[in-house]
């Protein structure tokens, strides 16, 4: 039973919920709408997440995530693929895995060239226009499996923490056999938070990474077989960290 549901916004309501809250929670119908896809289109990426490589960076020890990663920039309409590049953050927002270089293996053409891609990453990319009016967008993508193959798996070893970018979009592709994977949002200056599980494929955290912190519980296994995928998407303006 999911005793926190998500507090779900409307399409509509999204610019101002950002604004005001610093987040906000969309269901899988709303994303459509808002970034002007059918399901369809993204229920065919989901084979990939079934062959992503192992993370080979974790400084925990940890062997349950698996990866990939892209990197764009979207400049009004336009989305333009950069080439392949190491991801980077400080360690003033990664204390784990800050400050290092890691080149990750990178996404698949069939997923990052095709139309619902480009409309999933403008459309995302307008509505956090809408918020703080600043671009072009460097967008970095990031797929995500995080199983249980240890007995438990930490979607976010880090802890509670800001990625050091403008916004952040944390797509839930699907979870199985698994408990936990709660996610936490809290505001960076103050003392509200909120908790609640993300059950549904397709349903979206939306971040104002300047004004709240976020995390996910580890999860545990209900089968041999349990696990969490996402997709990340995370956007600030002028340049890609490190680049600066």
């Amino acid at each position: 039973m999911n005793a926190y549901p998500p507090p779900y916004s409307t399409a509509d309501a999204l610019v101002s919920e950002l604004r005001t809250g610093g987040y906000a929670v969309v269901a899988a119908p709303d994303l459509l709408t808002t970034c002007g896809l059918d399901r369809e289109a993204l229920d065919a990426w989901l084979p990939d997440w079934e062959t992503l490589p192992p993370d080979a960076y974790l400084r925990d020890g940890g062997r349950y995530r698996r990866r990939r990663h892209a990197c764009f920039v979207q400049d009004g309409s336009a989305l333009v693929p950069v080439p392949h590049r190491a991801h980077w953050q400080s360690e003033d927002y990664n204390a784990l895995h800050g400050g290092m270089h890691r080149w990750f293996d990178p996404m698949q053409a069939h997923i990052t060239a095709s139309a619902a891609w480009r409309d999933l990453l403008t459309g995302l990319g307008t509505v956090f226009a809408a918020v703080h009016a600043r671009g072009p967008w460097h967008i970095e993508a990031h797929q995500f499996r995080i199983d249980t193959t240890d007995g438990i798996g930490r979607p976010t070893p880090e802890g509670a923490h800001r990625d050091g970018v403008d916004f952040v979009a944390v797509l839930l592709v699907g979870r199985c056999g698994i408990k936990g994977g709660e996610t936490r949002v809290f505001e960076a200056d103050g003392p509200r938070g909120q908790r609640f599980t993300l059950t549904e494929p397709w349903s979206a955290l939306l971040l104002d990474d300047a004004r709240v912190i976020h995390e996910s519980t580890p999860i545990q296994p209900e089968d041999a077989a349990g696990h969490r995928d996402t997709l990340v998407l995370t956007y600030r303006a002028g340049a890609f960290q490190g680049e600066d």
